[in-house]
């Protein structure tokens, strides 16, 4: 099988190539059947790729130690779906199946324009198959997971060799979310490609009106979408694994998902300003250009080794691969760019700072700042080791300092721009839509004060985020009365309906509520609390108004670990809410030891608890307890962004008809001619 696997990657090496120059040559001449031999070439492409994936999962799965990759990423008493999981545990094969999922992206783009005639997808197809050929040759050459293990005999012969028994899978990585984190990432990063590519497309054939935007709209949010999802889950897994009390580190492979979702954020945003008024052209490419590029980044921080993380891989040679690739793309993107700055001048101008446009562009300036901060932190580390020879670290303080501020500019201005008109808002207008959302702000401020609340950045959020959930309410409800009185509709009628004509816009605004309610989840770090503690069985610790409880220590083992249990019962304001019990585990294979944290979760705050550690004489456990306000509202703001999501990029009502009438006013050209 891991010959199969191999040569299936080298028919793929020689076939992407041979797509990649095709689909340019059959743009090029303007022959049709070209480009149809390119797509056909792309699709068997994906097929090989696919083919070595099923290849590897087969070796996973039935624990074919002679491969170096499953030998050093599974066992053979590891569940079956931590197998199947363990595609994607180690370098080899996540690159494998990164580009896999690259391929799927691939097969949707040429199977909706299969042979059909449309300047950009030759282009497009050339883009996506240069990213794919450029992943094989790391499969090919320098990350193989169809490796063979050897020994060396005396007389300097290799012959094949296997372990007894394989490494197993990273105790931290045996988690549920194991199965659907990476994989969800993984969309989200390699989804930024198509759109990517379109703008390519764009600019090689000086296509840059709006069609670009349009056709990879969706793909963009899609992609957006799924790496927001993503960063969402490795918070939780990272809250409900690592044992540290919280769900955000600044850790340098967080920060490689972020850095493209803020600049992916901020193109969402600016492509509207040159669909509606033909301005931002330039800045829309270096956005789309941007984000791709910092995709790539990711993967190579990521994969590279080159920074420390407990999500990095261990140090590799792939390094000087990608920080070619790097190189490429911007110089492919920015040089096309240079080359088309001429016929991406605006349209307009900015008439006025009291339009939506001009709120947009701030918006995109605070993303963009937030951004470029998050990557001096990130990267920083690694130039001074690189200069300077000595390792140093840029600690949660530095990312705090800056990006609380640059936060805070954000949450507002999902408030403001939104209602503001095009071109510029008049002072009544400003007036009828912010006057009673200030007000209802600097109440809320005011009620904080007088509850003891002094922490300023958490009343400025509070602020904030009274502000922008009464705009957002203010905009349905005048919608909805609008539409009730001229339909007769009832007003909760209304709402639902005026969401489905316009999914766009109002599923844009359950988005800022749900980031509002992300905020409201965050603003709740300034107040935790923590204390670490030995407790006896049968003893008691007090903590706010929560009493803990040891009841049991208990010890076992299964086939894969062994442990320690602490039955916890927690009592607040004299009554038992919960019982909770956290765990410490051994893994006999890889001789890791981890916790297992136990958490009592309630709309207003966590009780988060680890079992540390254990006395001598076992009648002993150490405890560290987080209390963590409002933590479940950066679950629950989650899903209604997840939720305003899906409503946004479903195809309004109008749209819909619209393409009826192209598509009726196509046939009826054709039945003329």
């Amino acid at each position: 099988m891991a010959e199969v696997g191999n040569f299936s990657l080298v028919l793929a090496f020689i076939l992407s190539a041979f797509t990649g120059i095709v689909a340019v040559i059959g743009a090029r001449v303007e022959r049709q059947e070209l480009i149809l031999t390119a797509q056909n070439g792309a699709l068997a492409t994906v097929g090989l790729i696919t083919l070595s994936i099923f290849c590897l999962e087969y070796l996973l799965i039935t624990s074919d130690l002679t491969i170096e990759y499953v030998a050093g990423n599974s066992n053979r008493d590891l569940p079956l779906f931590y197998k199947i999981s363990s595609l994607w545990a180690g370098q080899d094969g996540s690159l494998l199946f990164w580009n896999w999922i690259l391929g799927i992206y691939i097969v949707v783009v040429v199977v909706q324009y299969y042979n059909k005639e449309n300047p950009l997808i030759p282009y497009v197809i050339a883009t996506l198959m240069g990213t794919t050929f450029f992943f094989i040759c790391l499969h090919l050459f320098v990350a193989n997971p169809f490796d063979q293990l050897v020994a060396v005999g005396l007389d300097g012969l290799e012959t094949p060799w296997a372990p007894a028994d394989g490494r197993g899978l990273n105790p931290l990585l045996q988690h549920p979310a194991m199965v659907i984190h990476p994989p969800i990432l993984y969309i989200g990063y390699i989804g930024f490609a198509v759109p990517f590519a379109f703008a390519i497309g764009a600019l090689v054939t000086n296509r840059l009106g709006s069609e670009w935007i349009r056709l990879s709209r969706r793909w963009t949010i899609v992609a957006w979408f799924f790496l927001g999802i993503g960063i969402i889950l490795g918070g939780k897994w990272a809250y409900v694994e690592l044992g540290w009390g919280g769900y955000w580190a600044w850790d340098p492979v967080e920060n490689a998902s972020l850095m493209p979702w803020l600049i992916g954020t901020a193109f969402l945003h600016s492509v509207m300003v040159q669909e509606k008024r033909g301005m931002l052209k330039i800045w829309n490419m270096v956005m789309v250009i941007g984000t791709y590029t910092l995709c790539i980044l990711g993967t190579f921080l990521t994969r590279s080794g080159v920074v420390s993380s407990v999500h990095a891989f261990a140090q590799s040679d792939i390094g000087n691969y990608f920080v070619t690739f790097l190189a490429v793309l911007l110089f492919t993107g920015l040089g096309l760019l240079f080359w088309r700055l001429d016929s991406l001048k605006s349209e307009n101008q900015f008439d006025s700072f009291s339009s939506r446009e001009s709120s947009f562009l701030f918006n995109n300036l605070l993303f963009l700042g937030m951004c470029l901060a998050v990557l001096w932190g990130t990267v920083f580390p690694i130039i001074s080791e690189w200069v300077t020879g000595e390792k140093i670290t840029v600690g949660q303080p530095f990312f705090n300092k800056i990006g609380i501020p640059i936060a805070l500019g954000i949450l507002l201005l999902t408030g403001i721009g939104p209602v503001l008109a095009w071109r510029k808002t008049s002072e009544e207008g400003i007036k009828r839509n912010f006057i009673l959302p200030a007000v209802a702000g600097i109440l809320a401020i005011g009620i904080s004060l007088a509850f003891g609340i002094i922490h300023l950045y958490a009343l400025i959020s509070i602020g904030f985020c009274v502000f922008v959930t009464t705009t957002i309410i203010l905009e349905f409800y005048k919608g909805a009365v609008a539409r009730a009185n001229s339909t007769q509709e009832n007003l909760f009628t209304s709402v639902i309906n005026l969401t489905r004509k316009n999914k766009r816009r109002y599923g844009g605004y359950i988005i800022h509520f749900g980031m509002v309610l992300i905020f409201i989840g965050i603003t709740g770090k300034a107040f935790e609390s923590e204390a670490h503690f030995e407790i006896g069985v049968g003893e008691e610790f007090s903590i706010k108004d929560y009493v803990i409880k040891l009841t049991k220590i208990e010890d076992g083992e299964t086939k894969n670990y062994v442990f320690d249990k602490a039955y916890i019962d927690i009592y607040q304001n004299g009554k038992l809410i919960d019982s909770l019990v956290p765990e410490r585990r051994l893994y006999i294979a890889s001789e890791q030891p981890t916790t297992e944290v136990a958490i009592h979760t309630a709309l207003s705050e966590d009780v988060y608890t680890v079992f540390s550690e254990r006395s001598e004489d076992g009648t002993k456990a150490g405890i560290q307890l987080y209390i963590n306000p409002l933590v479940a509202w950066v679950w629950i703001g989650s899903l209604v962004l997840v939720l305003g999501t899906i409503v946004a990029m479903l195809p309004d009502l109008s749209e819909k008809k619209f393409r009826e009438r192209a598509k009726k006013q196509a046939e009826k050209l054709v039945y003329q001619s």
